[in-house]
């Protein structure tokens, strides 16, 4: 009898009745190793679960019947409505938007491609099917003929805006014309807008007829050509 009872005893000796500090530290974290613990340990998905059932929870009405502070709910909503305002007003960003200081017509100062054949590389993308590319180039070759013909002089910082004023002045037959196209280039250039075959024709249609006109007004020519 004296030896069956001794058996719990003996092992409840193997732990110390009074441990120190780094004992009890030792025994709490083997305690807490053990696997039930760890399956009873929230998730990281349980801890974002809580906190969006937390958040929801705020904006219930308090069961005392007291006002709720709806001014998370106010702030996300207002933070929604500008972000679709965005969308709507600027479109989806751009990952490369171009710079319209940078950019011009003729972006790189290093480009001396002559009309013709600015002209031969917008048919060639309309032939593809990139109007985009198309509409650029085909305004680009409005812009460098007349610059070669010194009626209206064409820098790298010149804007299509810019050079469709000053070419209006020159051609006022071809005002509405000269804004249309710039408006294409714009538009196809900056905005992220899609080309279309109707505005490249718009464009290359330009080309050909003030390739025939004659300008109404020339101001004084400079060394590097006309400047209306």
């Amino acid at each position: 009898m004296l030896s069956i009872l001794a058996l719990p005893v003996l092992s409840v000796t193997d732990v110390p009745v009074d441990p120190d500090a780094p004992d009890a530290r030792k025994l709490l974290i083997d305690e807490l190793a053990k696997p039930e613990y760890a399956a009873a340990r929230p998730t990281l998905i349980d801890r974002i679960a809580q906190a969006i059932q937390d958040w929801l929870d705020s904006f219930r009405a308090p069961e005392d019947g007291s006002v709720p502070d709806l001014f998370p709910l106010v702030v996300t909503v207002l933070i929604v409505g500008l972000i679709v305002a965005a969308f709507i007003v600027f479109g989806r960003p751009r990952l490369q938007r171009k710079s319209r200081a940078a950019g011009a017509l003729f972006s790189d100062s290093l480009d001396a491609r002559s009309a013709a054949e600015l002209r031969a590389s917008a048919q060639a993308a309309a032939a593809s099917g990139d109007f985009v590319v198309a509409i650029e180039e085909m305004f680009r070759a409005v812009a460098r003929q007349l610059a070669e013909r010194t009626v209206v002089s064409v820098t790298p910082g010149t804007t299509a805006q810019e050079f469709a004023a000053r070419a209006g002045r020159a051609f006022p037959d071809y005002v509405d014309a000269f804004t249309s196209g710039a408006r294409a280039f714009d538009g196809v250039r900056y905005l992220d807008r899609p080309g279309t075959r109707e505005a490249f024709d718009e464009v290359a249609a330009l080309d050909r007829d003030i390739s025939a006109a004659r300008p109404a007004r020339l101001e004084r020519v400079a060394d590097s050509g006309a400047s209306l």
